[in-house]
């Protein structure tokens, strides 16, 4: 990668006291999760059980509750990030939070691979496919169970149906992480976006609340984003950035 951003990057790290990372699919990628818009994305796999819908409908509140066998069919095929392990950039991400200029990670991604890698101080905005939920009762259960269960549509023993803690289309974000999201992005004194087009909104517009220093775009492609202080645009894989950085810094990861 281009080493006179790469030292200007690291610059800006040793620099910046409140770190906050916001990031999107592409994070996730590099360990294999599908994004949903690339030309290999969920949105563009052809799979005869589910051409015939749109992929937003697939994931849409909507789905859940007019066709739930459909919506769960879906979910145990594409959504399943178990087995799934952490790349570079999750687990410097961790590593930068130890040290303690990261504040926090602001994830639009639902696969749970930053707690995985070891951050303890992530806002999932569009919440996690490891955490489940009944829509009854409201009982918590466990990570494998709609993937594991027999049930073609899961349910609660008191009659609930079970759906997993995700942000589904037509459903507000929730209110906690969100609200912790633009807080700690308005204290930030650098902000890291990192793969994401930011073209999914609300939580694309979270971003406007930084009003500090630095501002760093590590994103395949270019994106077009305002700022009242410097920013650094990186246009190469996320993973491969932050593995060079970790080396700048004397960080294994």
């Amino acid at each position: 990668m281009d080493a006179e951003k790469l030292e200007k990057l690291y610059q800006w790290v040793e620099d910046s006291k409140r770190i906050v990372f916001f990031g999107g699919a592409g994070v996730s990628t590099e360990s294999g999760v599908p994004d949903f818009r690339s030309k290999d994305g969920l949105y563009n796999q052809h799979d005869v059980r589910f051409d015939k819908y749109r992929p937003e409908y697939l994931l849409s509140h909507s789905c859940l509750m007019n066709e739930p066998e459909v919506y769960f069919e879906f979910h145990r095929q594409k959504m399943d990030t178990r087995k799934i392990e952490p790349n570079n950039a999750h687990k410097y991400l961790a590593a930068l939070e130890k040290t303690g200029k990261l504040d926090a990670v602001v994830t639009q991604n639902i696969d749970g691979l930053h707690q995985k890698a070891g951050s303890k101080k992530v806002y999932e905005i569009h919440g996690s496919a490891l955490r489940n939920y009944c829509l009854k009762c409201g009982k918590t259960f466990p990570e494998d169970y709609i993937f594991e269960s027999k049930e073609a549509i899961p349910h609660c023993e008191c009659g609930g149906m079970i759906r997993p803690d995700i942000t589904l289309y037509e459903e507000g974000l929730p209110d906690e992480a969100v609200s912790m999201s633009v807080d700690a992005i308005a204290r930030a004194d650098m902000l890291i976006i990192g793969g994401t087009s930011l073209t999914v909104y609300p939580a694309a517009s979270y971003i406007n609340y930084f009003s500090g220093k630095y501002l760093v775009i590590i994103n395949r492609d270019a994106l077009s984003v305002r700022t009242k202080g410097d920013m650094l645009l990186i246009q190469e894989k996320i993973g491969e950035v932050f593995t060079e950085l970790a080396k700048k810094q004397g960080i294994s990861l």
